[in-house]
Order: structure tokens, then C-alpha cells, then sequence
């Protein structure tokens, strides 16, 4: 296979599942120009495979797409083993789960040399330290984020002020050992971050209108953005 041809594949592999993924990722992650990876993509798409999307947003696969079975490298089955247990320790418990039993579906399908790949990881994500509220807040926003309910709590800031929020939870990001979610405010009228750690009374409530402006591709908009004081503000959970 030619290198193109084995770039063109990846980029229907990474787009295959995920809801949404940037030109800029993408040539991060291929190591390509994102000049090359909008051709590449046009080229897939006149080529017949459904990706969805558009320049400056974002692409995805469609889910009536058609590609062959998965197959996994030594190097791809660590990744996923080792991001399986990282999840089991930091995310929610429904993340915990769901990560445990893809993990064994993956592994029951491979022959016996690449599940010895994954029973021999010696990489481990010990789960002692984690506080359980930490972890069901994780849970609430997750749910919050998947069936689209508003969300309230309480919030404290890196300065230590205190207030009470009601927000449209998006997306969540994980920073390696924080969560934050990404999010419309309603007492700012803006997206903001907020660190999971910071709030306190976490509560789901109705479901917030699909409404332009305020989706999940206009806060990815906003953190790209090139402005420094419109990106810093959609970054940065301290300016809440």
C-alpha cells in the first residue's frame, strides 16, 4: 500500500466513530500539512466515502458508512489498554464500565498473541486516591452532556469567589488527573469552562433548546479562534 493510499485509510479509521474531528487534529495525529488533509478528505469524498463536515468546523464519518473490520498493531492494543484503565480510574463510573467492557470485547476477538499484548501491560492507573463525589459528578455531567439537560451547581473560582450557575454542558476535557466542562452559561450569556473539582451541589435539570450560537461546533469555533482574548476566554476556567 502507498503512503497516500495508507493515509487516506486513517483518515476514514479516525473519523469512524467520533462525533466530530478537525482539519488541525488531523494533521497532527498524520503529521501532515492541514493543506494535505483537506485534499485528502475532498479526494474521499469524491471517492464516495460519506464524510460529513466542512472546512474550519470540523469532519465526521457518517454513520451508514461501510469499512472493513478493525485490525490492531501490538503498539494500538497498549494505547487502548492503557487509555482503558486510565478511564476506569478518572472518569465516572458509567465511563469505568463502558471502558472495561470494550476493553474485554476487543480482547475476545483477537487471537491469543495480541490479547498476551494486553494481559502483559505493565502500565496501571491505581484508583485509591479518587474521591467517589468526584466521580459522580463526572457521571451527572456526562449524562448531562449526552441527553442535552441544563445543569446547575455551585462554582468556585480561582480567586475563591462563590457563585450559583446554570449551564449547557457541551463537552468534557480531560487534563491528565482534571476534568473541566465546556459549556453555555446562562449567568454569563458566554461559553465558559468550568473545573469539575470546583463544583459542588451538582444537579441535572430540563433539557436546553437546540439554538444557534450556542452549540457544540460554535464553542469549538470559539476555542480555536484566533483572537487570544476571545480564545483565552473559552480556555480558561479561572475567567468564569
Amino acid at each position: 500500500m502507498s503512503r497516500r493510499a495508507d493515509r487516506l485509510f486513517q483518515i476514514a479509521e479516525l473519523l469512524r466513530g467520533r462525533r466530530l474531528t478537525t482539519a488541525q487534529q488531523l494533521a497532527e495525529w498524520l503529521r501532515v500539512s492541514q493543506r494535505t488533509v483537506y485534499r485528502d478528505v475532498r479526494d474521499l469524498q469524491l471517492s464516495g466515502v460519506p464524510i460529513e463536515g466542512e472546512a474550519g468546523i470540523g469532519y465526521r464519518l457518517s454513520r451508514s458508512a461501510s469499512l472493513p473490520p478493525l485490525t490492531f498493531t501490538a503498539e494500538e492494543l497498549a494505547a487502548l489498554a492503557a487509555g482503558a484503565r486510565m478511564i476506569e480510574t478518572w472518569g465516572g463510573a458509567a465511563l469505568a464500565s463502558g471502558a472495561r467492557s470494550a476493553l474485554a470485547k476487543v480482547a475476545s476477538a483477537m487471537p491469543a498473541d495480541k490479547r498476551a499484548t494486553l494481559e502483559r501491560l505493565a502500565v496501571f492507573a491505581p484508583s485509591f486516591h479518587i474521591d467517589r463525589e468526584f466521580s459522580e459528578k463526572v457521571d451527572t455531567l456526562h449524562r448531562a452532556v449526552d441527553t442535552r439537560h441544563i445543569v446547575s451547581f455551585a462554582y468556585r473560582d480561582r480567586q475563591g469567589a462563590c457563585t450559583q450557575r446554570r449551564i449547557w454542558p457541551l463537552s468534557l476535557v480531560y487534563w491528565g488527573g482534571r476534568w473541566t466542562v465546556g459549556a453555555w452559561c446562562e449567568l454569563r450569556g458566554d461559553f465558559r469552562n468550568f473545573d469539575i473539582a470546583q463544583m459542588t451541589h451538582v444537579e441535572q435539570n430540563e433539557t436546553f433548546p437546540d439554538i444557534e450560537g450556542r452549540r457544540l461546533a460554535d464553542y469549538l469555533r470559539r476555542v480555536e479562534a484566533p483572537s487570544e482574548s476571545h480564545a483565552s476566554r473559552a480556555r480558561t476556567p479561572a475567567k468564569t
